[in-house]
Formats: structure tokens, C-alpha cells, sequence
């Protein structure tokens, strides 16, 4: 992102950069806050380009672990709203007599969209590692709920199911992109959204609908809806392992400046190479 001043400064824009810094900090000051002197540097190596060898060498070989955690929060996340949100509307019709499945499906989005509204700011007080881990253990947790139960509820409570599971899960979920994007070096953030998304949709996105169209086509077949219920233990026991590897490997990210998150591959080198070298305080 050009706009983006971080981006901006590496790529030797310094002006257009402390240009932007300063109408965000003057827009500050206008609303009446002040804002302390900027106290610490960063020595960076400006360069144009940033190749893609460099950036995958960064991800799987400087950040191992962190590679491990994205991974398994993404593809959590991907099965665990395949299993359910994938088999909802051919159960509600299929098990549950329901002839129109908009309203049911309405609360449904409703609650996913609620649940990042309300904990999202909890993330930031409570904590990342807290609200990631708490946040898939327990949708994770109450999806195999639903599965125990799943042959004794009707549209309403497994609706009811979908939407208190999902609340914790939409924000969860969230959370996992955010995580991608601020715990690599600031060059290869965009580029980690897209290749974790694209394996969590790999994964879960192609997979999933094989395994959970298989698990409805064989309920259907025997007229017992607790036959979908294995879909519902996989993509659980998937979540719940996501939670468990946060709790391990998650990095305490609030409140914390990116570039003490996760050193910019420019100031790396900052000490050798051709790159131009220049200052900035955060």
C-alpha cells in the first residue's frame, strides 16, 4: 500500500511518508490529545523490491513457529465453519422439515457478525494470546456439544447452537487474520494473509466439502441426522487444537509497535549491502 508510510519509508519515499505521519499526528492534536516524542530509532536498508525467495526464506525458515500457529489457526477456522455452516441448510431441510431457511440463516449471520463487533476490543485489553485461544477452545467445545445432542435438537436449537458457536468463532477467526498480517516483517504481511488464507481454504475449503457432502449424502440415505455428527467432531477437535498451539506459540501482540513484533527484513541487513541507509523513529 503506497498510502502506507511504513511502505513508504523502505521503499525510500521518506518525505511522502513523514508527510503522512505528520497530518495524522496534527489531526491528533486537533482533538485535543498530545502525543509524546517518538522514542525509539530503526536503521533500515531502503530498497525498491523485496523478491518472493526472500520472503518465503523468512517466513518458513526465520519463523518456523509462527508458520506452525498460522497454519493451525487457519485451517481451524476452515473446518470448523465448513462442519457446520456447510451441512446447516440441507439439515434444517432435510432433517428438520423447514421449507425456508432465510430467517434461520439471517440469525445465523447476524450472530457472526455480532460477536466480532462485541469481543473485538477484548483482543486489544484482554489480550491476543487470551481471546485467540479462549475464543476457539470454546466455540471448538461447543460445536462437539451440538454434535452429542445434534439427534434431540430441532431448527431452532441447533440454530441457537450455530449462532452462540459463531459468535465466539466470526471473532476468533478474525483474530487469526490479524494475527498473519502483524507477527511477520511488514515486507511479507500481505503476502502471509494470502498464503495462509490459501491453504486454510485448501485445506479446509476443498476437503471439507468432500468429507461433509459424503456425511449428508449417507445421513440422508439412512434418515439419521446424528451420521453428521462426525463432521461436527472433526472440524471441533480441528478448532480446539487451533486454541490449544495459540496458547503455546501465540505472540503477545498488543499493543506493541510491528516493527518490535517482528524486525523488518530491510533493517536486517541494515549493516551490509548497497541499499541506502536511513532513520526513523517509532
Amino acid at each position: 500500500m503506497p498510502e502506507c508510510p511504513r511502505w513508504s519509508f523502505i521503499h525510500g519515499r521518506e518525505d511522502e511518508a513523514e508527510e503522512i505521519v505528520t497530518d495524522i499526528e496534527d489531526g491528533i492534536r486537533q482533538e485535543g490529545t498530545e502525543l509524546e516524542d517518538a522514542g525509539e530509532t530503526i536503521t533500515i536498508r531502503q530498497r525498491r523490491s523485496i523478491g518472493i525467495a526472500t520472503i518465503a526464506r523468512t517466513v518458513f525458515t526465520l519463523y518456523p513457529r509462527r508458520t506452525v500457529l498460522c497454519f493451525s489457526l487457519f485451517v481451524g477456522q476452515a473446518y470448523l465453519c465448513n462442519a457446520f455452516f456447510f451441512t446447516y441448510g440441507d439439515t434444517l431441510i432435510t432433517f428438520l422439515d423447514v421449507q425456508q431457511t432465510g430467517w434461520y440463516l439471517a440469525i445465523f449471520a447476524f450472530s457472526n457478525f455480532l460477536g466480532a463487533l462485541i469481543l473485538s476490543r477484548l483482543f486489544d485489553t484482554v489480550g491476543r494470546v487470551r481471546m485467540i485461544a479462549g475464543t476457539y477452545i470454546v466455540s471448538g467445545v461447543l460445536l462437539a456439544i451440538a454434535g452429542v445432542v445434534l439427534g434431540s435438537l430441532n431448527a431452532t436449537t441447533l440454530t441457537l447452537f450455530g449462532a452462540i458457536i459463531f459468535f465466539f468463532a466470526s471473532a476468533g477467526a478474525s483474530a487469526a487474520y490479524l494475527t498473519a498480517s502483524e507477527i511477520f516483517p511488514m515486507e511479507t504481511r500481505a503476502l502471509c494473509i494470502a498464503f495462509f488464507y490459501a491453504i486454510g481454504t485448501a485445506v479446509g475449503g476443498i476437503t471439507g466439502p468432500l468429507l461433509f457432502g459424503a456425511l449428508i449424502e449417507n445421513a440422508a440415505g439412512s434418515g439419521d441426522i446424528t451420521k453428521i455428527a462426525v463432521g461436527y467432531y472433526i472440524g471441533a477437535a480441528l478448532m480446539v487444537a487451533g486454541g490449544v498451539v495459540e496458547v503455546f506459540l501465540g505472540v503477545k501482540a498488543e499493543g506493541q509497535a510491528l516493527e518490535s513484533i517482528a524486525q523488518p527484513l530491510t533493517a536486517e541487513d541494515a549493516d551490509s549491502g548497497d541499499a541506502r541507509p536511513a532513520e526513523a523513529t517509532a
